[in-house]
């Protein structure tokens, strides 16, 4: 299966699930910034990374956004000040 590029961002109202969050979420992705990543995932590792935060989070204090930039090769970030890394060709899931 083909994967896709998603920017993922999430806001965690408790520290210690925060940390829970980041934690899983760097199984899956790469860090742009504090509470965004950017990942290259197939449908079933979207799964997964989903099912790992929803055990984490309380739903209703806590939020998390996924969107679906579409073609991994397409470059659709530009940078303002300093660049940050991003995925060469996709993510290892550990």
């Amino acid at each position: 299966m083909a994967r896709r590029r998603y920017l993922i961002a999430y806001d965690i109202a408790d520290p210690i699930r925060l940390r829970h969050v980041c934690r899983a979420m760097k199984g899956y992705s790469d860090r742009l910034q504090y509470s965004v990543f950017v990942c290259d995932l197939s449908p079933s590792e979207l799964l997964h990374a989903r099912l790992a935060v929803e055990q984490i989070m309380i739903m209703t204090e806590d939020s998390v956004v996924i969107v679906d930039l579409g073609n991994c090769d397409a470059a659709r970030f530009e940078f303002i000040g300093k660049r940050r890394p991003l995925p060469q060709s996709h993510t290892v899931v550990i």
